[in-house]
């Protein structure tokens, strides 16, 4: 269910307020905001974040050694084939495709543990969690979609923290671009690249309604060209 978003103005001020805590530029005041006063908010149903993180977990366990033949097989024991874009089916099936932009996907995966209240925290300073691969299907075990559903028994964040992270890291986007262009210091190990792929599943996870918003996107639509 879609509820209020917070007052984008007042986040942002909130959001500015946290990058200069952490020591990084925030962007210009014209640098768009994510939503607009009186829209609503909500995440996309369980079922489909927990999809989309079984995917890219598959995807990036082909990166680390899961043959052809394993990955193809899960992911048609899960029912999951249709949840795969044409660029992933492409690298699972035929190992087509670029390896180490697959790689970075560990922070999208990061991210939509976060929407679904699996991680406690998605700190924009720090790297994923140790613990994060006991979060997900334990693809080595055999285990299925299904037993990691019931494992985790995932229970969504709040839409309304949900949005204010998202224009935390729509922000962060622009900072960390713009301190690697300058040569500035980073507040800890991640890179822009760890930071964009967390927006990517933060803007895909999160769904605004409003007069401005279209439908929310595909997984490989999703504009993080702003």
């Amino acid at each position: 269910m879609p509820v209020p978003a917070p007052d984008p103005h007042e986040v942002r001020a909130a959001t500015a307020a946290e990058l200069r805590r952490l020591g990084l530029p925030p962007p210009p005041e014209q640098y768009p905001l994510v939503w607009d006063l009186g829209d609503e908010v909500e995440l996309r149903p369980t079922a489909e974040l927990e999809a989309r993180a079984a995917v890219l977990n598959v995807v990036l366990a082909r990166c680390f050694g899961m043959t052809q033949e394993d990955a193809m097989g899960w992911l048609l024991g899960a029912r999951l084939v249709e949840q795969v874009t044409p660029p992933e089916w492409r690298f699972v099936a035929t190992d087509t495709g670029d390896r180490r932009s697959f790689i970075l996907h560990l922070d999208a995966v990061y991210a939509l543990a976060w929407l679904l209240g699996l991680c406690k925290h998605l700190d924009p300073a720090a790297p994923p969690d140790d613990g994060l691969a006991a979060l997900l299907p334990n693809l080595p075990a055999g285990e299925t979609f299904e037993h990691w559903r019931s494992r985790m028994l995932a229970a969504k964040r709040d839409p309304v923290e949900a949005a204010i992270v998202l224009d935390l890291y729509y922000c962060l986007d622009w900072s960390y671009l713009e301190c690697e262009r300058l040569g500035l210091p980073l507040p800890g190990p991640i890179d822009a690249n760890a930071v964009g792929q967390r927006r990517w599943a933060l803007e895909w996870g999160i769904v605004f309604r409003g007069p401005y918003h279209d439908p929310p996107p595909g997984w490989e639509q999703v504009d993080l060209s702003t």
